[in-house]
């Protein structure tokens, strides 16, 4: 099979198409024909092997330990290993798994959901990373509830356009933060308000919410519990920049120190493997049209590098998805 394989860490030329032996479903695994794979920031974590400290969670202390690069998947079912009892060969589904960018992946079982009947294998597979992140974010740790005011800062990228789009459908009044020129992208999914960050301080402390949350984002923690009600909640999504070692995670380890001692429910998200219940909420609400995977531009499996290349720039609106 093609394959868009690393044997290096570095940047988007370390990346190259190859044919490699096609992956057999082990046990609880699924052999998925991949139709569409996502790119997002994650891609390029474990592409570029930085902060350093994702080399020591298990992805490689040199080299990265799989050489084939991609999470989020959709297609259908070709194969399945023993003890799979949910798919067949035939079905179509999406979720996520190691090395999407491939003609073929295999998956666990558990991390897979039919794909939803009303949107396309390129739309499907924009939503698991980014969307299953939105939802943990908002359910899990925000709480939201139906009436709250709820601020998204980073209303425009892969996570944020679900998180805006799962707020509303939580029942929150939802304010999104981002560049003027998305401004008409993140009001058309639904925000109540729409904020452009060069021109308005979204935590100057003239408007509380209930709860924030700061994707990718790097404003101190200060000054979003100024935008805090007195019992709100700030979760940081993800994080960006910061040093070799930790990158933008030190934020994220600074709330979950400072918590036990603020009134404030602070809380951390990070993207993660996720359960195919989650996939199945998210799958509801885009079949009642509560949900829409914004895309921004499709690529050929051959031009990943030129994806993660334009992901980078920070222009994205929405996700990028590899069409194969």
């Amino acid at each position: 099979m093609k394959a868009i394989v690393q044997d290096t860490y570095g940047p988007p030329a370390v990346l190259r198409l190859e044919e490699t032996d096609r992956p057999v479903p082990g046990r609880g695994e699924v052999l998925i024909r991949v139709h569409a794979a996502g790119v997002d920031q994650g891609v390029w974590h474990l592409m570029a092997g930085m902060p350093y400290a994702l080399r020591a969670m298990g992805f490689g202390l040199r080299a990265p330990k799989v050489r084939v690069r991609g999470m989020d998947v959709a297609g259908q079912v070709e194969a399945v290993g023993p003890d799979v009892t949910r798919f067949q060969p035939g079905d179509e589904v999406y979720g996520s798994c190691d090395g999407s960018f491939a003609e073929y992946a295999c998956a666990k079982e558990d991390a897979l959901a039919p794909k939803p009947r009303n949107i396309g294998f390129a739309e499907a597979a924009a939503v698991p990373v980014s969307a299953c992140t939105a939802l943990k974010a908002l359910r899990d740790s925000g709480r939201v509830e139906t009436g709250q005011r709820v601020l998204v800062l980073g209303a425009s990228g892969g996570v944020g356009t679900f998180a805006v789009q799962l707020a509303k459908a939580f029942g929150a009044h939802v304010t999104g933060v981002c560049s003027g020129a998305k401004a008409d992208l993140v009001r058309s999914i639904g925000a109540d308000e729409v904020l452009d960050y060069a021109h308005t301080d979204p935590t100057d402390g003239s408007h509380r919410y209930d709860l924030i949350l700061d994707i990718a984002g790097n404003r101190p923690v200060s000054r979003l519990r100024r935008a805090l009600t007195a019992r709100g909640t700030l979760v940081i999504v993800g994080g960006e920049g910061g040093g070799r070692w930790i990158g933008g995670n030190e934020r994220q380890l600074g709330v979950l120190l400072m918590s036990p001692f603020v009134g404030h429910r602070l809380r951390a998200v990070a993207a993660m493997e996720h359960h195919h219940s989650d996939l199945q909420v998210l799958t509801e609400f885009i079949e009642a049209g509560s949900v829409t995977p914004v895309v921004d531009r499709t690529y050929p499996l051959a031009e990943v590098p030129d994806a993660i290349r334009y992901l980078r720039e920070g222009h994205v609106r929405g996700k990028i998805v590899i069409r194969l």
